[in-house]
């Protein structure tokens, strides 16, 4: 079976999209035989990461004008005519129109993935921009779609909401279980420092991050009747979008909660602005200032970086408005991190499995931040053993051999309808 797979990036540019697509394509490629051929547009991070796809080695086009666009013209030369199937992750830029030019050319069919991106939030995010793309070239890719993959049941009722009958297969996002033992796993729990709540993922106001940030303020206030509050800290880390991050830290500082900025190459900044020593992403023995702080800003972090921070957590956050399968979730209980998140997350097992506690974020109409209360009113232990449910909900359900064997059954399924 041969396969096209295009995406609107192949590098970190497109965040979580690019994490599960990278696993799920190398999958498919490594584990069931299937011949892969990933196409995207470059950007600034192409060259980096290029070589995080193995032996798939995506081919990328140049952009051209606007980067909210992705006008690519040379993607086109790019689309192989004699593979099986395409599969297009994207849709709002330009690789869905070449993606569908395509498909009236070839007459093969073509497996879309959302990603969320038809959910009611989504949709009115940058409406008027996506009110064009739909006209243009949008709804009629959306109508010649010979099979949706939804991440989960609410994608499916997004879909259909949009007015969409074709196929739906819900087959979701995965993940990989790090090696060696997981958080808290020997429930040893002396001398280590201030507990840390992460926040991982992009920095960008659909994550719910300012009403976290209240949320924060409001068990660290004195007046709290969380006593223990003041063993915590928030730490924020992934990549800014928009200035969104400025605006976070100067809320901060308007609900009176001490921050520090933490960089990949080992330095930190006080809200003064002095320069200090931080030992790469473990705050217990950073310097006072980043010791004392109510929340501290990480950076973008990586690889190495990035699994020592997960390792270095005692719960994890996502307080995000609209989501189609989170990555930093199933990740986080990867590690065996208990996790407080909100119901867009559409990871309902979760909260049925007791590995996560629900928070409801404001623009939802029903602000209700209990769960995290809850989370930090537990005991070391009770945490722990949150963390070792979502360990082994992701161990049953969420591994990427079993998530990229259920994809490759369905383009079976797709190419023996005809």
């Amino acid at each position: 079976m041969k396969t096209l797979c295009v995406l609107e990036s192949v590098s970190r540019a497109d965040g979580g999209i690019f994490e599960a697509e990278r696993a799920l394509q190398c999958a498919l490629a490594d584990s069931n035989g299937v011949d892969v051929r990933v196409v995207g547009v470059r950007d600034e991070f192409t060259d980096a990461d290029v070589a995080k796809w193995g032996s798939l080695r995506p081919r990328v086009a140049a952009l051209r004008g606007p980067e909210g666009f992705g006008y690519a013209p040379g993607l086109a030369g790019l689309l192989d005519e004699d593979v099986d199937l395409a599969y297009a992750g994207t849709l709002w830029k330009y690789p869905s129109w070449a993606v569908l030019n395509w498909q009236k050319k070839t007459r093969k069919p073509v497996v879309v993935a959302p990603h969320g991106s038809l959910d009611a939030w989504a949709l009115n995010n940058s409406r008027l921009k996506k009110r064009v793309a739909a006209w243009l070239f949008k709804d009629e890719q959306l109508r010649r779609a010979t099979c949706f993959r939804a991440l989960c049941a609410a994608e499916v009722d997004s879909i259909r909401a949009y007015g969409l009958k074709q196929r739906i297969e819900v087959v979701p996002n995965g993940v990989e279980v790090p090696e060696g033992s997981f958080k808290f796993s020997d429930l040893s729990f002396q001398n280590r420092g201030k507990k840390r709540l992460l926040f991982l993922g992009r920095i960008h106001p659909k994550k719910g991050l300012v009403g976290a940030l209240r949320a924060w303020a409001q068990i660290r206030n004195s007046q709290s009747a969380i006593s223990n509050s003041s063993d915590w800290q928030f730490v924020i880390a992934g990549w800014d979008q928009g200035g969104h991050e400025a605006e976070l830290k100067a809320l901060c500082g308007e609900l009176g909660l001490k921050i520090a900025s933490v960089f990949s190459h080992g330095g930190t900044r006080s809200t003064e602005g002095q320069n200090l020593k931080l030992n790469s992403y473990n705050l217990k023995t950073s310097s006072p200032e980043a010791e004392a702080a109510d929340v501290v800003f990480a950076g973008p972090v990586f690889g190495d970086e990035k699994d020592s921070l997960l390792r270095s957590a005692d719960a994890f956050i996502l307080p995000s408005f609209s989501e189609g399968l989170p990555m930093s979730v199933l990740e986080a209980w990867a590690y065996g991190l208990p996790v407080v998140m909100t119901p867009e997350c559409n990871l309902p097992e979760g909260f049925v499995c007791q590995a996560a506690l629900e928070i409801r974020n404001a623009k939802m109409g029903n602000e209700k931040w209990d769960g995290l209360r809850a989370l930090i009113e537990m005991t070391d232990q009770e945490r722990a053993a949150m963390g070792m449910r979502g360990r082994r909900l992701v161990e049953e359900r969420f591994t990427w051999p079993k998530i990229a064997a259920q994809m490759k059954a369905l383009y079976e399924d797709v190419l023996n309808a005809g």
